[in-house]
């Protein structure tokens, strides 16, 4: 009888073949079979040269078909971690991804300099960065905007398991509310062109929700109105720390100059790539 791990073999050979890429196919597979099993990574381990319990095959078939047809592994399990948190993730948010801690990590290093007591999360999809920094901050309050009532919800959600709710507020409402002299303004925009749409991987393209990818025709409409909405309402000291994407970043530090901005600081994910700006007001 084929062991558990041998299970596991023949599913990421069925992924491989289904175009999951190779660096992805073999921890989708053993994820996805804990998940089955319900087993946290220890009981895997440790039984994984086991034969199977009964019904785990048909369990574990129904799962593989799913991420055969490229579904992301965080929309069938239902959770991704970010910042070392559990966050709920449905086809109305943005999964987590890793390069997004860099925005909490620049938050947490602006802070030696003057800590935030109203922090501003635009488009907080699953909330998980409106939820992480206020872990991280405990004595700010929130408020997290969103356009979409079905992420909000998931955000609330979030926010609820982690034990926050009572410190964020929770918007439906395009970019910032109306809130003068915040401290900090943070941001995930979308920032992919309409153009590169069929760029992207199925995972993301077929699965995610398009209010939080798209943004135009060059992937830098959001960035045109967050930046001189974002420094109107900023306070005086105050700083504005956003994402952008692969080669965007020298024409949104542009954009954040002619809007009153300066570029502060700009953070580099594991791959190299400028990811992050912090952006502080100007001088009048």
């Amino acid at each position: 009888m084929i062991d558990l791990a041998g299970r596991v073999a023949q599913a990421r050979e069925a992924l491989l073949a289904a175009g999951v890429p190779a660096d992805e196919a073999a921890g989708d597979a053993e994820v996805l079979a804990r998940h089955a099993l319900q087993w946290d990574l220890t009981r895997y381990t440790l039984a994984r040269r086991e034969p199977p319990p009964p019904g785990f095959q048909e369990e574990f078939d129904r799962l593989i078909a799913r991420r055969i047809r490229r579904e992301p592994v965080s929309q069938i399990v239902g959770h991704r971690e970010f910042w070392g948190l559990d966050f709920e993730v449905t086809r109305d948010v943005l999964t987590p991804r890793p390069e997004t801690e860099l925005i909490v990590q620049a938050a947490l290093n602006d802070a030696s300099r003057r800590e935030p007591r109203l922090i501003v999360d635009v488009g907080t999809g699953s909330g998980c960065l409106a939820i992480a920094l206020a872990l991280e901050f405990p004595g700010a309050q929130l408020i997290a905007t969103d356009l979409s009532p079905q992420a909000l919800a998931v955000a609330r959600r979030n926010a609820l398991r982690h034990g926050v709710n009572n410190r964020i507020a929770f918007y439906l409402t395009d970019l910032l509310p109306p809130v003068p002299q915040i401290d900090l303004i943070v941001s995930n925009p979308p920032y992919v062109s309409r153009l590169d749409a069929a760029l992207l991987a199925p995972e993301v393209r077929d699965y995610e929700p398009d209010l939080a990818l798209f943004a135009g025709g060059d992937g830098l409409d959001v960035y045109r109105r967050l930046l001189p909405e974002g420094r109107y309402e900023v306070a005086d000291q105050g700083r504005l720390i956003i994402e952008v994407g692969i080669d965007q970043s020298r024409t949104v530090g542009e954009l954040a100059v002619r809007t009153g901005w300066q570029v502060e600081r700009i953070d580099r994910d594991l791959q190299g790539i400028e990811r992050t700006l912090t952006l502080k007001p100007s001088p009048s």
